[in-house]
């Protein structure tokens, strides 16, 4: 317990003054006695001469003697600390009662069980009435606990200073209350800015997700590994759309006696060009797989013209909604009549319904009513891919942006591939996306091409050996 006139002891520094009722008598007493007692930091204090006048619990808990044993005796020689160390520390300690502000000083102590402890301490003087010293107050603690807290600190205001990496503390109602700079610029805000927002302010796309998370954490703690979040940012240059690599943890008052949530830390990473990528890479090896697969299958059709469909087959897996295939009428085109009109004949296209085998078609040899323009046109006048897309439209403009052009009533996004072998061109392969799909782009012609680079051989073989397209007896 804390020294108090109720154990003999002074509660002030300085001279003996009489009992007073109230508040300042012995309820100020057990006040202090609670004050000091409740500190965790450990608290001595010494008069004029360097008597011990208190000593708290947590003095006691660390170096072991208690308060009716240390308060009464003079410095700390001969039991806190060696004899041959005690002028050293004295000389120390009572400097402290003329010099200005607080002194820190590292002392070996001595327990009470005569084991040592190494000690940072703070001293300043105590000021009488008439500004006199009249004695010190020494606050220790032991060395190693007072540096896992400075390194504690110095690790908070590194994160919210000089961290690589989104740091943002997020309070119970899910707003930011602190943000480091890092995160600030992802965000594409200023640090003040972004406090006390709603994260539905703050991103546009990813909200729910995030705050899932953050909810759960504060809820059942930590997740036992970091989560990747898809988010959209706002910035000056339109919408962006970037993946988080998100670390999460609980946050919890140390003062109180039942963990008390106060929010959440959240850690991320920008790890978007790397997650793209991630997924290229992958959809590269999934295209060659199919490329291989295809070629090996192609290769046990008797028939090249049936291997023409089976790449097309092929190639619409994870790719496109739906596929066709045009020949050019009367024959391969040389490059020198590309010039011309050209007409085409739809020879292959997948089924308008269920999925399923393209289907064989043609054999009337009518060529389609593609009108001026129609990128199937363009492709071979060009000799090279051509994208299209209806845009943003109602769906009834859309359904007829379709049908004008001779493709199923759901296909919005187009990519023509022109087929070319031996130098001369044969005709047109074409992709078609329906609305739950993104819009071609420059990869996927460079897949198109492939593919129609073997279904261009296929055909050119098909038709030295048959003469003619579709294969007899087809249906």
């Amino acid at each position: 317990m804390s020294a108090s006139r109720r154990s003999g002891t002074t509660d002030e520094l300085g001279p003996d003054e009489p009992e007073r009722e109230g508040p300042e008598g012995s309820g100020g007493s057990d006040l202090l006695a609670a004050l000091l007692d409740g500190m965790d930091a450990a608290l001595c204090a010494f008069d004029a001469d360097g008597v011990v006048t208190h000593w708290n619990r947590e003095a006691e808990r660390i170096l072991g003697w208690t308060a009716s044993e240390a308060v009464g005796r003079r410095g700390f020689a001969g039991w806190a600390v060696r004899q041959a160390d005690a002028d050293e520390v004295e000389s120390r300690l009572m400097a402290a009662m003329h010099a200005p502000g607080r002194q820190v000083h590292e002392f070996a102590l001595l327990t009470k069980d005569g084991g040592r402890v190494l000690v940072r301490t703070q001293s300043a003087a105590v000021r009488g009435p008439d500004g006199k010293p009249a004695g010190l107050y020494c606050a220790f603690s032991e060395v190693h606990t007072q540096i896992d807290l400075e390194r504690s600190i110095a690790l908070s205001e590194a994160l919210f200073d000089d961290a690589s990496w989104g740091v943002v503390l997020v309070d119970a109602d899910l707003r930011p209350a602190v943000v480091n700079a890092h995160a600030a610029r992802a965000l594409g805000i200023g640090r003040t800015s972004v406090l006390g927002r709603p994260l539905g302010e703050l991103l546009s796309q990813g909200v729910e997700e995030l705050e899932s998370a953050l909810t759960h954490v504060l809820a059942e703690g930590a997740p036992p590994a970091p989560a990747e979040i898809w988010v959209g940012v706002r910035t000056p240059e339109g919408e962006k759309r970037r993946c988080w690599r998100c670390g999460f943890v609980r946050l919890a008052s140390p003062l109180a006696e039942e963990p008390v949530p106060l929010g959440v830390g959240w850690l991320f990473n920008d790890v978007t060009e790397a997650k793209q990528a991630e997924q290229e890479a992958s959809l590269l090896r999934f295209r060659s797989n199919q490329l291989h697969r295809a070629a090996r299958a192609a290769a046990e059709c008797e028939d090249p013209a049936e291997a023409a469909v089976v790449h097309l087959d092929f190639a619409l897996a994870g790719f496109a909604d739906h596929a066709l295939i045009d020949r050019a009428a009367g024959g391969a085109i040389t490059d020198a009549e590309t010039a011309e009109p050209v007409r085409l004949v739809r020879i292959a296209t997948t089924p308008a319904g269920a999925p399923g085998p393209s289907l064989v078609t043609g054999q009337a040899g009518l060529p389609i009513r593609y009108g001026e323009g129609h990128p199937a046109l363009q492709c071979v006048q060009r000799g090279g891919s051509v994208r299209a897309s209806v845009g943003t439209v109602p769906a009834e403009q859309a359904r007829a942006w379709a049908l004008a052009r001779q493709w199923p009533a759901d296909a919005v996004h187009a990519l023509c591939a022109v087929l070319r072998s031996r130098g001369r061109t044969l005709g047109v392969v074409t992709f078609l996306r329906g609305a739950g799909r993104s819009a071609f782009e420059r990869p996927d012609a460079a897949y198109a091409e492939d593919v129609a680079v073997r279904i261009a051989g296929a055909l050119d073989l098909a038709g030295a050996v048959r003469g003619d397209w579709p294969p007899e007896g087809s249906e």
